[in-house]
């Protein structure tokens, strides 16, 4: 199961015309569920567009090899099976068949049953189709229906109608709107239709009950599997209003509702109309307005307008920009949330993992969710910051009028956003969808001297990556005497340097080069706090042990150590006791010290003695305030002067039964640099970040006597929003 995509009133009028695009398959669906016995039932009168049937009058499609084909269409013969059963990647085996139409006849009809059963290998619920006593989750993926292709090999998109039949006790979701919905004693009959096309048809159902509000852009709806009225209005309303301001950024939403389902795993998955949302996710209190809102606009990118079958998910980065990063611009931390992306790409992504966007499928570790999700937010706030917000907006709702209910890539994209800005933007999009890696930056020759009436700065830049420049509007802050905020400049640089002139009307004291991370680029390590991601992703590891712990306290860490060791996404890894005289590598590499007994636990300590973090009898003073040893486990990370600034992470708990707990719940906090936990779950009670004290882009201007003042940096001047409150 995997996102995808919506649509508006059902049957009705759409309020756009459709892009020209090829014609859609239609299927008229009857299925009936038997979870005891994991089976489905299904009968299709599929309607084949005349690209589809080739000269003999041949179709060809493919079905979930384990289901067993029933007698069809009467005027027909039985589909007949050509070729071999065979398996893709995620997919079930699959069967290829083969009917034969009549010259004027583009309908034929199947019926086959069997069973699909195929539980998640993990906990993260992506299954290939499942049917049980607890639910159905079908999607394209599962075969169940008769998938087609394109003459190019692209599955074909799909209009439907689904009449779908389970227990009484059960609901039954897909995408677009519900027609009706019919119980009796035993059985309940739910039936959805979508007139827009689509990519896929999913099939979802279980013991759900259903909480709705009608009005607004569509209808707002939550199916959960227990009745929870105060849980279903915590999003009921807050699906409204995100559907409104989606709406009035990028065009209308493209569906009849909207619709947060609860799924039996811990998941995130957005579909056309809906999104599976696990049970614990769901009910914690921040979601709403944090992840919620990220599958909500995925209605829009990704399951309004379809990705095309290669060139790379733009839909993604567009996601995480209009929804995650937005909303964090909104309340005044956009910045932070872009440093945040740029060190988990620094972090993660070694030399040898880098790869281009257009090579960008699915999130699959912390090196494509770098990747993907990170430099692909980021290429948009570049966008942005080049065109300005007017021609930003104007060019999204150009493509979304264009491709909607179609498939679109990064040279739809290109063309959108040329034409709104008036100028080529190839070697832009060439640079930044089509090349690996990402520019360093560097700043010199910083100085200043009276000019006229003001004042005249020169510097220069360079990109000090290897390989070629990239395409720069360097931002720039600069400090002006007796100013209350820095002034705003920027910089074209479209070459390995560019040189700085600016004349400023009061002397300047301070020049800060991109201080607010608008530029996708590696960041200098004096820019970013340490954060637990610098351990995750080194690319050496060492794990020390504390050889004075109790029996079971030294099992707990030892079985922490060998969970991240195959099952974080860093480097070679090794597990070492504290009495070991070799234990800390000379020659740098990442480091976890765990326990509160770890004979290295002051060099911790000592590398953050400038944060402020000291170690009394009773625990343990952060920058928060103090945290007691007993009943709480503390995590921090830093840099090892005494390494070279190697990454270095200590980990301590009163008690062996949080080891476990924390074990899962780190590798998911990786922006920060210290975090408490109390009890055994353990639960997380204070996380934060530490503060930059340095960054080698914030420089002293030298004034025309030889002197660097003594300026501290000052705010830069507000920023427009693209969504003001």
């Amino acid at each position: 199961m995997r996102f995808r995509a919506a649509s508006t009133l059902l049957l009705l009028t759409a309020l756009w015309s459709l892009p020209a695009a090829a014609e859609p398959v239609g299927h008229d669906i009857t299925a009936s569920l038997a979870p005891r016995q994991h089976r489905i039932t299904v009968t299709d009168r599929v309607t084949v567009p005349d690209t589809l049937i080739g000269a003999d009058g041949a179709v060809r499609f493919a079905l979930h090899a384990g289901l067993a084909m029933r007698a069809g269409d009467p005027a027909l013969p039985v589909p007949e099976v050509h070729g071999n059963p065979l398996s893709r990647p995620g997919a079930p085996r699959e069967a290829h068949y083969r009917v034969h139409l009549p010259p004027g006849r583009n309908t034929f009809s199947v019926s086959y049953e069997g069973i699909i059963d195929a539980p998640p290998a993990d906990r993260g619920g992506d299954t290939s189709g499942l049917i049980d006593d607890e639910g159905a989750l079908l999607s394209g993926n599962s075969l169940w229906y008769p998938l087609l292709e394109d003459p190019d090999g692209t599955p074909a998109l799909v209009t439907f109608s689904l009449r779908a039949e389970v227990p009484a006790a059960w609901d039954v979701v897909s995408q677009g709107a519900r027609l009706a919905r019919a119980t009796g004693e035993a059985r309940a009959t739910v039936t959805w239709a979508e007139a827009h096309p689509q990519d896929e048809i999913y099939l979802v159902a279980g013991p759900f009950t259903e909480y709705a509000l009608p009005g607004g852009p569509a209808v707002a709806m939550v199916y959960l599997r227990r009745p929870d009225p105060a849980l279903a209005d915590r999003y009921l309303t807050p699906t409204v209003r995100y559907l409104a301001l989606y709406g009035r950024l990028i065009g209308p939403y493209p569906y009849a509702k909207f619709a947060l389902v609860e799924n039996r795993w811990e998941t995130g998955f957005g579909m056309p109309s809906f999104t599976l949302m696990g049970p614990t996710i769901l009910r914690l209190p921040f979601i709403v307005d944090t992840s919620y809102p990220h599958e909500i606009l995925h209605n829009w990118w990704g399951n309004g307008v379809f990705l095309a079958p290669t060139g790379g998910n733009w839909a993604e980065g567009l996601t995480v920009y209009l929804a995650d990063h937005l909303l964090a611009e909104r309340k005044g931390r956009g910045a932070a949330y872009r440093r945040d992306a740029l060190q988990r790409y620094g972090d993660f992504v070694r030399a040898g993992r880098d790869f281009p966007l257009k090579d960008f499928t699915a999130r699959r570790g912390e090196v494509t969710q770098a990747v993907g999700y990170g430099k692909g937010m980021m290429l948009f706030h570049m966008l942005r910051r080049r065109l300005g917000d007017a021609a930003f907006l104007k060019a999204l709702r150009a493509f979304y009028a264009e491709h909607r209910f179609s498939r679109a890539g990064y040279a739809d994209l290109e063309r959108a956003f040329s034409r709104a800005a008036g100028v080529d933007l190839g070697p832009f999009f060439a640079a930044w969808v089509g090349r690996p890696g990402a520019p360093a930056l560097a700043v010199e020759d910083v100085q200043a001297a009276a000019a006229g009436e003001g004042y005249r700065l020169t510097a220069r830049l360079r990109q000090t990556q290897t390989g070629p420049p990239f395409p720069l509007l360097v931002p720039l802050a600069v400090t002006l005497e007796g100013r209350p905020v820095a002034a705003w400049r920027g910089v074209a640089m479209d070459g390995a340097e560019a040189g700085v002139d600016l004349m400023l009307p009061a002397r300047p004291l301070r020049l800060d080069v991109d201080p607010r991370f608008d530029l996708f680029r590696r960041l200098a390590p004096a820019e970013t706090p340490p954060a637990l991601s610098g351990l995750f992703g080194a690319e050496r590891v060492v794990f020390v042990l504390p050889s004075g712990a109790s029996d079971a306290a030294l099992a707990a860490w030892g079985r922490l150590a060998d969970a991240w060791r195959h099952g974080v996404d860093h480097g070679p890894a090794r597990v070492v006791l504290d009495d070991d005289p070799k234990a800390l590598p000379a020659d740098g590499g990442a480091v976890w010290l765990l326990g509160w007994e770890n004979r290295y636990r002051r060099r911790a300590l000592a590398a953050l003695a400038d944060a402020g973090v000291v170690l009394t009898d009773g625990g343990l003073i952060l920058p928060d305030g103090p945290v007691p040893i007993r009943g709480h486990a503390l995590v921090l990370a830093a840099r090892d002067p005494a390494r070279g600034g190697a990454p270095l992470g200590w980990i301590a708990a009163d008690d062996p039964k949080a080891v476990p707990g924390l074990a899962r719940k780190l590798p998911h906090y990786g922006k920060y640099g210290y975090l408490a936990f109390e009890g055994d779950a353990p639960d997380n009670v204070l996380k934060g970040q530490w503060p930059v004290l340095a960054s080698p882009l914030s420089v002293p201007v030298r004034q025309a006597d030889g002197t660097l003042p003594d300026a501290p940096r000052v705010p830069p001047a507000p920023r427009s929003l693209l969504a003001p409150p």
